[in-house]
């Protein structure tokens, strides 16, 4: 039983490790780590429920056609889901957050490292 719950958390790493690339990338060395790098950098108590919440938000996002899903990165850790990334406006982060709420299992969202590009045009 112990081997079988060994092999569910690497899968539930590998696929993680492979929605983090496809939802964004790796960190730019000259970076300061965000909120979200450092929620990927956690160990989480439930590696395969999160992943299964990761998942489900960014096929959600994706599929959601006001939502830049593509340009979103998701990171899930013990029901947190954290998002990064850049969106065009304030209205696709508000429906970003509000999608990730509806999963099960969301406990919380932190969107502190979601970018809108609107914001920045303002300066």
């Amino acid at each position: 039983m112990n081997r079988f719950r060994t092999q569910n958390a690497a899968l539930a790493v590998a696929l993680s490790a492979g929605l983090m690339f496809v939802a964004g990338g790796a960190m730019a060395q000259d970076q300061e780590p965000t909120n979200t790098d450092r929620m990927a950098a956690a160990d989480s108590d439930q590696p395969v429920n999160d992943t299964w919440i990761t998942t489900k938000v960014k096929s959600s996002l994706v599929a959601d056609s006001d939502v830049a899903g593509t340009d979103i990165r998701v990171v899930t850790t013990n029901g947190v889901v954290a998002l990064s990334g850049n969106v065009d406006t304030q209205m696709q982060a508000d429906k970003a957050v509000e999608i990730t709420q509806e999963i099960e299992g969301v406990v919380r969202v932190d969107n502190t490292d979601l970018t809108v590009a609107s914001a920045h045009a303002a300066n």
